[in-house]
């Protein structure tokens, strides 16, 4: 059992820094690489990039890659073993539970992130928790993943936890962590590739942008959500930049 765990742990932790280093590379590339330095989007960083808040953003990125991967590891063993409840028969739940199942998921570690996020800005713990992340005032796309080992820790065993309680499907998990890895990127890419109708309109008033989560990095007290702004609506800790759209706070 040890041996299995370790190399399927060295494993995921070699897939999810691999995944990480090329979307974030890609989005970097996209939206900062192009001609003149004008990134593509509404530019929401004053300055470009710099190499030493990247060289930050990859180191700790890295590093939190094996904390993620460990409870990955645990949980695929556990699946290997029938001790799961991960199916790879559709008809078993039928074709509307993969979208059940997968908003659930997503509703969820929403939920989770917004209270911990909240915790992790007391000042008793912000200092050793998150404010590894924080150094990233101006974030790039390699900001998504950049988690101080405490950080990790706790966000690293929620999905691994959920497959013992909640049905789901393998292509429903790949499908959480992809968007969950997009949207990561977009969200901290210091430049809002979304059309203004989406940021601005009905969408964009539930849905985390770039341009909703750049002041949660200059401005600590607001925009805890991690995909949604539910939750940040609901407890009066919304906050939208001037010239966007700014729904009202919850009473």
């Amino acid at each position: 059992m040890f041996v299995e765990i370790l190399v399927t742990t060295a494993a995921l932790t070699a897939i999810i820094a691999v995944r990480y280093v090329l979307v974030a590379w890609i989005a970097y590339a996209l939206i900062w690489g192009r001609k003149g330095g004008a990134p593509a989007g509404r530019r929401l960083n004053r300055d470009a990039p710099r190499p030493a808040t990247i060289r930050h953003e990859l180191r700790l990125s890295l590093l939190s890659s094996w904390v993620y991967a460990l409870p990955a590891a645990l949980a695929m063993w556990a699946w290997y073993h029938g001790g799961t409840l991960i199916y790879t028969e559709v008809g078993r739940y039928g074709v509307a539970w993969l979208f059940i199942s997968g908003a659930l998921y997503l509703v969820i570690q929403d939920a989770y992130y917004y209270w911990l996020h909240r915790l992790m800005h007391h000042p008793r713990l912000f200092a050793w928790m998150h404010a590894g992340h924080h150094r990233s005032r101006q974030p790039t796309p390699f900001a998504s993943f950049s988690f101080p080992l405490a950080e990790a820790a706790m966000n690293a065993w929620l999905m691994p936890a959920l497959v013992f309680v909640i049905p789901i499907h393998p292509a429903v998990i790949l499908t959480v962590l992809t968007l969950a890895t997009v949207a990561a990127v977009l969200n901290h890419a210091g430049s809002e590739v979304l059309p203004p109708w989406v940021v601005e309109g009905p969408v964009g008033a539930w849905l985390i942008s770039a341009t909703h989560h750049s002041v949660h990095h200059t401005h600590y007290d607001a925009n805890f959500g991690l995909y949604f702004r539910f939750w940040d609506r609901l407890m009066g800790t919304d906050r939208m930049p001037a010239g966007a759209s700014t729904p009202r706070r919850a009473q």
